[in-house]
């Protein structure tokens, strides 16, 4: 059974990091596209990054460029998020997606939309 689990969020001052990971089962990586995206309250779901399978292509979006780091291992079946100089408004939940169809970097932010496969978030709040 595919399965998708997102650990690493928690509570972060302004400027901190994280680093979120999602660890997938009952697949191999190694053939998905894996997008992370986010959920504040209130708010739609927005697409933060995507990685291509063989991790040659990224893709973020502009709200997160520069201060983001997506990267994956394929060997674990792991696909990491970087998130350094945290700001307020990146309080969100998120999700982590898989899709072996998709292509990332056919639209900046990554659309929801594309991905079949979700985890069940992970809580990142950046707040003094």
């Amino acid at each position: 059974q595919l399965r998708i689990v997102e650990s690493g969020g928690g509570l972060v001052q302004p400027g901190g990091s994280l680093r979120l990971s999602c660890a997938a089962s009952g697949f191999t990586t190694n053939y998905y596209v894996i997008g992370w995206f986010r959920q504040a309250p209130g708010k739609e779901r927005e697409g933060v990054s995507c990685i291509s399978s063989s991790g040659g292509r990224l893709n973020y979006a502009d709200s997160v460029k520069g201060r983001f780091t997506i990267s994956r291992d394929n060997a674990k079946n792991t696909v990491y998020l970087q998130m350094n100089s945290l700001k307020p408004e990146d309080t969100a939940v998120y999700y982590c997606a898989a899709d072996s169809s998709v292509s990332c970097g056919r639209s900046t932010p990554p659309r929801s939309s594309e991905y079949d496969y979700w985890g069940r978030g992970t809580q990142v709040t950046v707040s003094s």
